[in-house]
């Protein structure tokens, strides 16, 4: 059996949670306890941070989070980053994954955090107006992309692991985004999309496109 793995950011949450539970069963308040035991099940469920190996092509994009997909669009070249023209946004709700993952292997060429709104993370304005991190890669054959890690309504704090210059591998963990969200991924306009509006995708798990998967064919 796997075992389980949690984000070290949710202890802080848990334990206190997972404490006051066994003092009120102490102290035979049993619905307390319930009310305090649902709340614990809820915070580990939440934190869980499940080891997935999805594909190892260098052309393959993997989900950097979990979720429902939302928006599928283009974008101006330049709105986010010079070059990237196609968008992909997948909405987290409380009951997903919440550790964002990379989406490819490569070199982090730029990082901005920018503090804004707490909007619904289901609105389009939420991509604009919302507290965010903008994440820049750029891998070894020169391929770009960007995700946005964005807080939504009932977020209270993005985390992000990495800084500007890391290297960091398809998969590895770079960070989460507390109790709610959203991830909008920004690509070439040569990207081939894998995923369909209300798609469910896991993080480093699900392709959700390839990039320079025409080149190679010719």
């Amino acid at each position: 059996m796997a075992k389980v793995r949690f984000a070290p950011e949710g202890w802080i949450f848990i334990i206190p949670v997972i404490i006051l539970t066994a003092v009120a069963l102490l102290l035979n308040s049993y619905v307390i306890a319930i009310i305090l035991g649902l709340a614990a099940a809820f915070l580990i469920n939440f934190f869980r941070d499940p080891h997935r190996t999805g594909s190892a092509h260098h052309v393959d994009v993997l989900s950097p989070a979990d979720g429902t997909v939302v928006v599928i669009k283009d974008v101006a070249d330049g709105e986010v980053w010079p070059g990237l023209t196609k968008q992909v946004s997948i909405f987290m709700s409380v009951f997903d994954v919440h550790v964002n993952r990379s989406p490819i292997t490569g070199r982090i060429i730029h990082y901005r955090y920018s503090p804004g709104k707490k909007l619904v993370a289901m609105s389009h304005k939420s991509s604009i107006e919302n507290e965010q991190n903008l994440i820049v890669m750029e891998d070894s054959r020169g391929v770009k992309l960007a995700f946005k890690q964005i807080a939504g309504l009932l977020a209270r704090r993005i985390v992000f692991d990495k800084k500007e210059g890391d290297e960091i591998a398809r998969g590895e963990r770079v960070g989460m985004i507390k109790f709610g969200s959203r991830v909008d991924i920004f690509f070439p306009p040569d990207v081939v999309i894998k995923v369909n509006m209300r798609d469910k995708v896991k993080v480093g798990l699900t392709v959700i496109a390839e990039i320079g998967a025409r080149d190679e064919a010719r």
